[in-house]
């Protein structure tokens, strides 16, 4: 019985395939015009998406350094200046451990010194700080 439903099923799909492929070619026939100017448009699509991106795009972004001047003039290290980047973004300092695959800790360590080094109380007087000198944009 089971056999009966998959044949019938396998007879009802080609069926409707075959109506499927007539129709096809019935409107192939009748817009053949139209078929060639939509594959012509998508092809200058895929080409202006592709010199687009290639003209306009950014190839790998560089890092932005800030104001070197100003982190030797405080003694920012790489290390807390990656903290204080995740910092303006708005991060935890769990999230911050998580992002850069250290502990909490040292987390709270770096942002200790930064704010020593920049002369704030606060995350946000360290941000705003730091974006003052042009160590963080």
């Amino acid at each position: 019985m089971r056999w009966r439903l998959v044949l019938y099923g396998a007879m009802l799909a080609a069926g409707t395939a075959a109506l499927q492929w007539l129709d096809y070619q019935r409107l192939a026939r009748a817009h053949w015009e139209d078929i060639y100017v939509l594959l012509i448009a998508a092809a200058f699509l895929a080409l202006g998406v592709v010199l687009g991106a290639r003209l306009f795009g950014r190839h790998g972004e560089l890092p932005d350094d800030g104001n070197p001047q100003a982190r030797a003039a405080l003694g920012i290290s790489p290390r807390e200046l990656e903290v204080l980047r995740e910092l303006a973004a708005g991060y935890s300092n769990k999230e911050i451990a998580r992002r850069l695959e250290v502990s909490p800790n040292t987390v709270k360590t770096h942002v200790t010194r930064l704010f020593e080094k920049l002369g704030a109380r606060r995350r946000t007087e360290a941000i705003h700080r730091a974006r003052e000198l042009g160590i963080v944009s």
